[in-house]
């Protein structure tokens, strides 16, 4: 029988504003297996959840991260942006997708991870990005879990999947068919599939046979799931 993974994409946002501890709680609350966030570095170097390259969206600062430290996010945002640290911390014992926008370098790759082996996470962390941060990923750490995020229908070169190593492959949910699973699922990949956020296409992507599925809402995943 095939198991589904419910990822919550950025913790339960249409509930709690996203990528914040609170977020990542009522995720877990509503039954979720994983929680996805986004990992990006402060100017002094610590990793904190943040999807985009600016304070501006979510916290009405047009101030670019990489120009402030920890210590002004977190008073600009009355400490709502948590550190990775504190990220892991809060949902220790649940898997965490850690996505990597941006396309950080490699020293930046190498503290992200470095942070999550300090916290004694890497069992069930596990980091989606395209192939350019995976490979950051896979020279930071070789026995990384990696998702490999992969954007168009014609399949990965067999020499990146070889030096990048895998266990799933990454696709935005419009591109997910029967055929396409069949091949992943035979080339020996996990495919996960990103971010349907309609109980029709959560149907349409478990009925494909796809092994994860990544969303808004997972409340809505997990009661489709359960029929």
């Amino acid at each position: 029988m095939q198991t589904l993974t419910a990822v919550a994409h950025r913790g339960d946002p249409y509930r709690v504003r996203e990528n914040t501890i609170g977020s990542l709680r009522s995720a877990l609350d509503q039954g979720a297996d994983a929680v996805e966030i986004d990992v990006r570095l402060t100017r002094d170097g610590v990793p904190v959840l943040l999807h985009d390259d600016t304070l501006g969206r979510l916290w009405e600062h047009d101030r670019p991260l990489r120009s402030l430290s920890a210590d002004e996010v977190r008073g600009l945002t009355a400490g709502q942006v948590p550190t990775l640290e504190d990220a892991l911390a809060a949902t220790d014992g649940s898997r965490v997708m850690v996505d990597l926008p941006g396309g950080p370098g490699l020293p930046a790759v190498r503290r992200i991870v470095g942070v999550v082996r300090d916290c004694g996470a890497q069992d069930r962390v596990y980091y989606c990005a395209g192939p350019e941060t995976m490979l950051a990923v896979r020279a930071a750490d070789a026995s990384a879990e990696i998702a490999l995020t992969w954007t168009t229908l014609a399949p990965p070169r067999a020499g990146l999947l070889a030096a990048v190593r895998p266990r799933w492959l990454n696709y935005r949910f419009g591109l997910v068919t029967r055929d396409l699973a069949a091949r992943v699922h035979r080339d020996g990949y996990l495919l996960s599939a990103w971010t349907p956020d309609t109980r029709r296409s959560m149907r349409r992507l478990i009925e494909a046979g796809v092994d994860s599925i990544t969303t808004n809402r997972v409340d809505a995943l997990c009661a489709v799931r359960g029929h």
